[in-house]
């Protein structure tokens, strides 16, 4: 069932076109990820969808009693209360309904047998079979479990909320939205503020989410595992794939090569009856000029296939050393951080050598970025050693741009870090980060969240360090550019030492990873997927030897086999729901061919002008259309199955 709909929404701001003649539908329970460039729209779409911004033209339609939750990108939430008194207001119903059953059981106990007790017994019996129907026993775990979801701690949800972070605020308002349970769900880059564990938990909520979800990300592992579908936003016009990040990515690429085909060829086509109809009309007889004329006739009515438009221009860059560090790059040893009572990590000790690619990992408040400053002497450890090798040259990127002068124009922002260079060597190095003509004058103030961190990249590359330290430079980049930066980042010879929580970039580029603990680092010798899976093991290890224990106190268990022999059949069930899917993908991928090339020889002159064959072709797209629209339906129906 379609809970919503775009048709032909187009937005301008002043002589500039952001979105033209966008149209897709959402579908109830479906899980739609928004996806372009900064700057190609999507959150002018959402705030259009929201009645913040009004279309230029274009409808909307909301089906009746759909609810609508929006958070926009890095929207906090600003109170005097406590996290737990702000949650517990959307509840507010339901805790009038328990103190109303408080109430009557007050009264019961003050009410002799008799007529009226029964009455209020009664009343009881109704109010308490409403209040379990609307959860009402177990609100307060599902606060709980929220926000423990998304990285908070028991001690911390009586914290006022004014005197949270910026990037807990915006926790709170996630946790807010997500309590509300709105029919259509609209998130605006909802993964900027969580550490790994909490994006995991995210992902498994809104695969379960009983409503619809619209999601604005750059975060492809994220996409990847939520979403069955994508629209994107390209030069104002909207394209939809039906499935995953990956899907559409392969997808996109596979329709380009074969519109540029049916161009190319299409093009040739033509050529060829142009020099066909200027050969018959130098001939210049009347036969010859008829037979051009219907030539050009049949040029007229054929149906043009659109030459496919230039891709983005993208980011190219390269990480260049001035000098070669000595083989050991970094040495620590017992390092310990406290803020008062708050112990950050104590006896931490790790080496790193040169080339090595290492991501330090950890929850949020951990002391990852603490630990950073330390290394940079921006702050001061309270015990330990750091000894760093020969020829050593630091490099850092601070998610937090601190080091960047916002009264500075782009163009000067990166002149003051390198004065020995000329106006057209900084200018060159800006153009290779998209900021060209007028934009290198823009004041950084006025820039966004991704442009910021293309000018620190900038100054970043010219720097020519050997240790680049990078603390999430993925954030508020977009997909183009953080492929830009992971190809940039593989090809640099020398070595990094980086804090992400983009797992997708992890996985490409990470040869080592440290998990961050209170009492140390722990060594992981591979890229996430190792991580994730060494981490799986642990747990598993954990979970068998809790077995053990309980099975030598006696206590005998069978369900266990069960268990195990029901997973084993859901595996299987799995894997024989996913071979059809991949099956039904390609008949779709060979049916959607089928119908273009028939659709083609319809504009075929020898083809139009016989009316059995226009007759055949017309019947088998239609028979097809069919076959199609019952494989679509087959495959959403498998999605459904895959994600219950």
């Amino acid at each position: 069932m379609i809970i919503f709909s775009c048709s032909n929404i187009s937005k301008s701001f002043g002589l500039d076109k952001v979105l033209e003649d966008v149209s897709f539908h959402i579908q109830d329970k479906e899980r739609v990820g928004l996806v372009g460039v900064n700057g190609a729209g999507k959150s002018t779409l959402f705030k259009i969808i929201v009645g913040e911004v009004v279309p230029d033209s274009g409808e909307l339609y909301l089906s009746r009693d759909v609810t609508i939750g929006y958070m926009a990108q890095n929207y906090i939430v600003d109170s005097e209360k406590s996290i737990w008194d702000e949650l517990l207001e959307i509840f507010a119903p339901l805790i009038e309904m328990e103190q109303e059953i408080k109430a009557l059981e007050h009264e019961m106990e003050k009410t002799a047998p008799g007529p009226e007790l029964n009455r209020l017994i009664r009343q009881h019996a109704e109010l308490c079979e409403l209040f379990k129907e609307k959860n009402g026993y177990g609100y307060t775990s599902h606060i709980r479990a929220v926000l423990m979801g998304l990285g908070f701690k028991d001690e911390q949800f009586v914290l006022p909320i004014k005197h949270l972070s910026g990037g807990q605020k915006t926790r709170v308002a996630l946790a807010k939205l997500l309590l509300q349970n709105p029919r259509l769900l609209l998130l605006d880059e909802p993964t900027n503020h969580l550490d790994i564990e909490s994006i995991e938990w995210l992902e498994n909520f809104l695969s379960s989410y009983s409503g619809s979800v619209f999601i604005i990300s750059h975060d492809r592992f994220f996409l990847d595992k939520v979403v069955n579908k994508i629209i994107e936003l390209e030069k104002g016009k909207s394209t939809v794939y039906m499935g995953n990040y990956s899907f559409y990515v392969k997808r996109k690429e596979e329709l380009r090569q074969q519109q540029w085909k049916e161009y190319t060829l299409q093009e040739k086509e033509i050529a060829r009856i142009q020099a066909i109809i200027e050969q018959q009309r130098r001939w210049n007889r009347e036969r010859n000029i008829r037979a051009a004329e219907s030539r050009e006739k049949s040029l007229e009515k054929m149906k043009r296939v659109e030459k496919p438009g230039e891709l983005p221009e993208p980011i190219r860059f390269t990480f260049e050393t001035r000098i070669k560090s000595g083989n050991d790059v970094l040495s620590v040893e017992n390092l310990s951080k406290s803020y008062g009572n708050n112990h950050l990590f104590h006896n931490i000790e790790f080496s790193i050598r040169k080339g090595d690619r290492v991501f330090l990992l950890g929850g949020n408040g951990t002391g990852k970025t603490t630990l950073f400053k330390i290394l940079l002497n921006k702050v001061d450890c309270d015990s330990g050693t750091i000894r760093w090798g020969t020829n050593v040259v630091p490099g850092y990127y601070d998610q937090e741009q601190s080091d960047i002068d916002i009264d500075n124009t782009v163009i000067d922002e990166v002149w003051d870090a390198n004065p020995e260079m000329t106006q057209t060597e900084i200018r060159n190095a800006l153009a290779a980060f998209l900021f060209q003509g007028d934009d290198v004058f823009k004041t950084i103030s006025t820039l966004s969240g991704g442009e910021k961190g293309r000018v620190a990249l900038v100054k970043l590359m010219l720097s020519k360090a050997n240790l680049l330290i990078l603390d999430e430079p993925t954030n508020h980049l977009d997909i183009p550019s953080r492929e830009a930066l992971e190809n940039a980042l593989s090809d640099y010879e020398g070595t990094l030492f980086v804090i992400s929580h983009d797992r997708y970039f992890i996985n490409k580029i990470a040869t080592r990873i440290f998990e961050l603990t209170p009492n140390g680092i722990i060594e992981y010798l591979g890229n996430y997927d190792y991580y994730a899976e060494k981490k799986r093991q642990k747990s598993m290890s954990a979970g068998q030897n809790v077995e053990k224990k309980q099975s030598s106190r006696g206590e005998e268990d069978s369900s266990g086999k069960q268990e195990y022999l029901r997973q084993k059949e859901k595996k299987a069930n799995e894997r024989r729901i996913q071979r059809r899917i991949s099956m039904i993908e390609e008949e779709i991928y060979n049916c959607e061919n089928e119908i273009e090339d028939m659709e083609q020889q319809l504009c075929s002159p020898e083809i139009y002008s016989d009316h059995e064959k226009v007759l055949e072709l017309t019947n088998k797209i239609s028979e097809l259309k069919e076959k199609l629209g019952e494989l679509y339906n087959e495959w959403e129906e498998l999605q459904e199955l895959q994600e219950a």
